[in-house]
């Protein structure tokens, strides 16, 4: 009728619009198709454009110790004069970061670093498994392999001071073997001499997380979903038996949506009418950088500790990743940022980088304030559901939140406690 809201020229009302297209919402998306859902996902820009594309691409249940922990408030504050130190909080007024930064604080104390690290480690040990059963189902070709992970130590203190949280890793079920500097030199050739020392972690995978997110497009599209790229989300209401999801291309209809949209989550959480959102999650900047593959290259993943570096070599190539950078939506790739990854890849490596540079890159992860991610129905929007807040484990936790999203839809049991997650606790 005349003044209606124009529909999008869409064959049949969808059981499900998702709104992102990245790592979360196509993993979501996967998981409710398998259920028997018809699902709509739309993005505005491209399939994994965001934070799933560029990162180190390991799964890691060894990762569970969130980055809100006893002693990193005072770390972070001494690092602030460092542009390019490993985790760097650019110095401006911005009252909703402050706010972010005073709730991660209060979280950085022995009781919630456990709390925060037990719901953490639910999800990924359930999802790494999970995630392992996809590749072999769907024949999914992203370079997975069970490869373990090590972190490398050069500084005797560090290396000692980590071991205090052996136990605990081993209480929740990750697999951990401390070796001292000598005998891991001898298993790990591509290092320099003055290894103090390196936890491995067998339990651990590795994957090219760019051509993963592109296998996860094209198994949704061949099992009957559809992917609309550079269509922006612009709002949602409710409608009878469901609800009308707004984009830059017109109105879809749909019984619910979810929204998986990463870093961009507190711009649109009025949106959606979850303003808890907002003070929820900020922006962490990672960057990395992609090689062609050097001569001599590790033989697992590896994290340079000290200086916070993730070391990744697949078939097709090599990267150098991670730092945690808080700038707001700041879109600039900054040159002094990537000089470290490079620097401390030098510190630790005898070939640190391959011939030629392939890709420089940065994303914006969607930091949680205590370090978990954020699934679960939007309170008084029972139609909405959010999954965001994976911080670097995106990819890590990306099969284990589709399933969730998928039972939650379907109103069954899910095989996670979905309580940890629920957006309810930030009200």
């Amino acid at each position: 009728p005349p003044g209606a809201p124009k529909l999008m020229p869409m064959e049949q009302r969808e059981d499900v619009v998702i709104v992102g297209a990245g790592v979360i919402g196509l993993a979501s998306a996967l998981a409710l198709l398998e259920s028997g859902r018809s699902v709509r996902v739309i993005d505005a820009g491209r399939v994994g454009g965001g934070s799933s594309h560029g990162n180190c691409g390991t799964i890691t249940p060894s990762h569970a110790p969130p980055l809100a922990a006893p002693g990193v408030v005072l770390r972070a504050l001494r690092w602030m004069l460092t542009p390019d130190a490993p985790l760097y909080v650019a110095p401006r007024f911005d009252p909703a970061l402050w706010s972010w930064l005073l709730r991660f604080a209060v979280r950085c104390n022995d009781r919630d670093w456990r709390s925060s690290a037990r719901a953490k480690s639910a999800i990924l040990n359930d999802s790494r498994d999970r995630l392992a059963d996809w590749v072999r189902d769907y024949d999914l070709a992203c370079e997975f392999a069970h490869s373990g992970e090590d972190y490398v130590f050069r500084d005797p203190h560090e290396f000692e001071h980590f071991q205090e949280e052996v136990g605990f890793l081993r209480e929740l079920g990750v697999r951990v073997d401390v070796v001292d500097g000598g005998t891991y030199e001898l298993m790990e050739p591509a290092l320099k001499p003055g290894v103090a020392g390196a936890i491995r972690f067998d339990g651990d995978a590795v994957l090219r997380p760019d051509r993963y997110v592109g296998e996860l497009a094209r198994v949704v599209r061949a099992r009957g979903g559809t992917i609309i790229e550079h269509c922006a989300f612009t709002g949602v209401r409710d409608e009878e038996g469901g609800v009308r999801v707004s984009t830059a291309q017109g109105d879809v209809a749909a019984r619910e949506m979810v929204m998986a949209l990463g870093a961009w989550s507190p711009k649109l959480a009025d949106a959606i009418g979850a303003p808890a959102l907002k003070g929820a999650i900020q922006p962490g900047k990672g960057y990395s950088i992609t090689y062609s593959t050097p001569s001599r290259v590790p033989r697992r993943p590896l994290v340079l500790r000290e200086r916070q570096v993730c070391v990744t070599a697949w078939e097709s190539g090599f990267r150098l990743g991670s730092t945690m950078e808080f700038s707001g939506y700041d879109d600039t790739l900054n040159p002094r940022r990537l000089a470290a990854l490079e620097r401390g890849a030098s510190e630790y490596l005898h070939e640190p980088h391959g011939a030629q540079k392939q890709e420089q890159w940065f994303g914006w992860r969607p930091m949680s304030c205590d370090d978990v991610p954020i699934i679960g129905r939007v309170p008084g929007n029972e139609r909405v559901i959010v999954a965001t807040g994976h911080g670097m484990m995106g990819v890590s936790m990306s099969a284990a939140t589709g399933q969730l999203v998928a039972d939650l839809v379907a109103g069954r049991r899910p095989d996670l406690d979905p309580a940890p997650y629920a957006l309810e606790r930030f009200s």
